[in-house]
């Protein structure tokens, strides 16, 4: 999973999307996230067309326990598509998880109104 070998291969934005995928599926959360933040900063603000990176990096970051960054990038993709429903549900999870039930209703409401994810 190293980046290029002394410059022997090109290490694409695709490459570590790849990657970054590759290591949520090992659960190997905070690294994926590690890598996904790199990808979409360097991908500056192209709006929807970072919405599954940004839903990548918000599970991760969820999975991973760092539920502040968790609700940072789903409000961020919030943002750009506020009828993402697993958008919401993170949100939602992360409050309950941090104990603030009532912040955590409404958007675990959307969830299930946008997506049918029940909660």
């Amino acid at each position: 999973m190293l980046r290029g070998h002394a410059g022997l291969f090109e290490d694409t934005a695709h490459d570590r999307w790849v990657r970054a995928q590759r290591l949520f599926e090992e659960r190997a959360y905070r690294e994926a996230a590690v890598l996904l933040a790199e990808l979409i900063s360097e991908a500056g603000d192209v709006g929807h067309e970072l919405t599954d990176a940004r839903l990548l990096l918000a599970r991760a970051y969820f999975h991973s326990a760092q539920l502040d960054s968790a609700i940072r990038v789903s409000t961020e993709l919030l943002e750009h598509d506020p009828h993402e429903p697993y958008a919401h549900l993170l949100i939602g999870r992360a409050l309950q998880r941090q104990g603030k039930r009532d912040e955590a209703a409404r958007h675990l409401k959307l969830a299930d109104l946008l997506g049918g994810y029940r909660t």
